[in-house]
């Protein structure tokens, strides 16, 4: 098996089962999404996540049709050692009245070395009129042409039907011909294409078991998401014997996005108790998932089945009280299988159980004290009444509850400096532009500090006041930077009088932690944030209390 060039294609391993294909498309169909524009190192980048997550054949673009693409694939078979996955250039049929051995298209996919190659073929009659400008006839012998050609020099292929469902729902019986002329021109597998994403899961397993009964071709599914149905749509069509599943990471792709790959993996694996990744990767799907993000430069989904940080977390007090004697009492499946976590939120709904399961998490013993808690509990909704808010703030809470245990004010940071008095100032001058400038007045360790700093807003001009008094003191205090800085205005109140609630994340290079203030004024409610932040900041990197 050679390139047109007459370099081997490096194979790669390809699926340890070959009897159940898990084939990703997040290069090609996911960098289709809105906001996704990805370099060729991105690429190759994600290609070795999804490798290591040990999906059986990656989807690496259309080479020829863009420079990148080209790039990309001369890349990844020099730098990529793949150890579970098979590289595959998509490409379309040859062109109307021409051949695929001339077709320069067709060409550049032996040329990428691929040892895969997926074809798009048409398989709406109307589509074929219409966009190919060609007849019913001559769109069969392309893609009779186009695979036989592609066999001949040996390479794997798959064909993709596009506009499949629509154009069975049409002219159910040419539809079916394209997929019999893909099987006997010896395409491996045939994937009907929900180009559209209009299909609901009962549509897709009638239509699935239907062809598969009426022309022996091994059929896979690829869904687009745009009635919501992508993951119910693709696992439908696994129970009408489909064995090759289309997806892609996160959902990413046109429109609303694709099937996505992690819920459409746990499914099989978890669910239909099908073997598709290696031993221990499906473990290590949360960090895949959050990993691969980060690459596209997107937010992971907080939401998302599985993978989402929120899709094991517990607010309802109901719900703590029975976790707390099962968790499987309401969580279908252990994080743990998916490489997340359980987590309690605390909040004005909860109960005693949750503070308890909480304070088990923040590795808090609280011993049985039914006191306790029921003074947490009361003070959390107390708080939560004031516009508190600690389930998006773990550190705040964790402050509260260790003043809790040691009877002291909460909402004071005595534990490592105590606040005499704070001054932000910000000066509008002539010239249009600010400045911003704050002193902070702390006493620790028994010294009374006086600093001064500007910064490019009151808040920052804070944050750098505070690190000039204390980081003498508290060396530890330089790895500290405001990571994310979110400011709500609270309802039931009016305009500039509104109650504020200020979210800061601050991180050390290691972790993250979130604090909260609030205040009817933005910037006193910034400083309770702050210093949250720092004492929590100065607790979990093990520093002896100065008080």
């Amino acid at each position: 098996m050679t390139t047109e060039n007459g370099e081997s294609p490096r194979p790669g391993a390809g699926p340890a089962d070959d009897s159940f294909h898990v084939f990703d498309t997040t290069l090609r169909d996911g960098a289709q999404r809105e906001g996704i524009n990805l370099t060729v190192a991105d690429k190759l980048t994600i290609a070795r996540h999804l490798d290591e997550f040990g999906v059986g054949f990656i989807e690496g673009g259309w080479p020829g049709a863009n420079p990148r693409d080209t790039e990309f694939f001369a890349r990844a078979r020099q730098e990529i050692h793949f150890k579970n996955a098979q590289l595959v250039a998509f490409g379309a049929t040859r062109r109307a009245g021409g051949s695929a051995a001339d077709d320069p298209q067709v060409r550049a996919l032996l040329d990428s070395g691929a040892p895969v190659i997926t074809l798009v073929a048409k398989s709406h009659d109307r589509h074929v009129e219409l966009a190919l400008r060609t007849t019913l006839d001559e769109n069969l012998e392309m893609v009779r042409d186009t695979v036989s050609h592609l066999v001949a020099q040996g390479r794997r292929v798959f064909v993709d039907m596009e506009h499949f469902f629509d154009g069975y729902k049409a002219n159910p019986a040419y539809a079916k011909s394209v997929v019999r002329a893909a099987h006997e021109a010896g395409a491996d597998v045939v994937i009907l294409c929900d180009t559209n994403g209009g299909m609901l899961p009962a549509q897709i397993q009638a239509v699935v078991a239907t062809v598969l009964a009426d022309t022996g071709a091994r059929l896979g599914i690829h869904a687009q998401d745009d009635t919501g149905c992508a993951v119910a749509n693709t696992l439908a069509a696994v129970d009408a014997g489909a064995t090759h599943v289309q997806c892609t990471a996160n959902g990413y792709g046109e429109r609303v996005g694709n099937a996505n790959l992690f819920p459409v993996v746990a499914a099989l694996e978890l669910k239909y108790g099908r073997k598709v990744l290696p031993d221990g990767a499906l473990a290590e799907m949360t960090r895949i998932s959050h990993a691969i993000a980060e690459v596209v430069n997107l937010t992971p989904s907080t939401h998302q089945p599985y993978v989402g940080v929120s899709a094991f977390a517990h607010k309802a007090g109901l719900h703590a009280s029975a976790i707390k004697v099962d968790p499987d009492l309401y969580q279908h499946i252990d994080p743990e299988l998916v490489g997340n976590t359980m987590r309690m939120l605390v909040s004005d709904m909860a109960g005693r159980a949750s503070i308890e399961l909480k304070g088990k998490e923040l590795g808090i013993d609280l011993g049985g004290d039914r006191a306790l808690v029921a003074r947490v509990v009361e003070r959390v909704k107390e708080r939560e009444l004031q516009g508190y808010t600690y389930e998006a703030a773990d550190a705040s809470f964790e402050l509260l509850l260790r003043g809790e245990l040691r009877g002291e004010e909460v909402g004071r940071a005595r534990r490592y400096f105590r606040t005499e008095s704070w001054r932000a100032i910000t000066e509008n001058r002539p010239d249009g532009t600010h400045a911003n400038e704050a002193t902070v007045k702390l006493w620790a360790k028994g010294e009374r500090m006086l600093a001064t700093a500007e910064g490019n807003g009151p808040v920052n001009a804070l944050d750098k006041a505070l690190r000039v008094a204390l980081e003498r003191i508290y060396p530890q205090l330089a790895k500290f930077e405001l990571v994310d800085y979110k400011v709500r205005i609270l309802e039931g109140r009016h305009g500039t009088e509104s109650t504020t609630r200020v979210l800061i994340t601050t991180g050390d290079g290691n972790s993250e932690w979130s604090t909260v203030g609030v205040g009817e004024n933005v910037i006193a409610a910034s400083w309770q944030a702050l210093e949250d932040a720092f004492t929590y900041g100065l607790l979990r990197a093990g520093v002896d209390p100065a008080e």
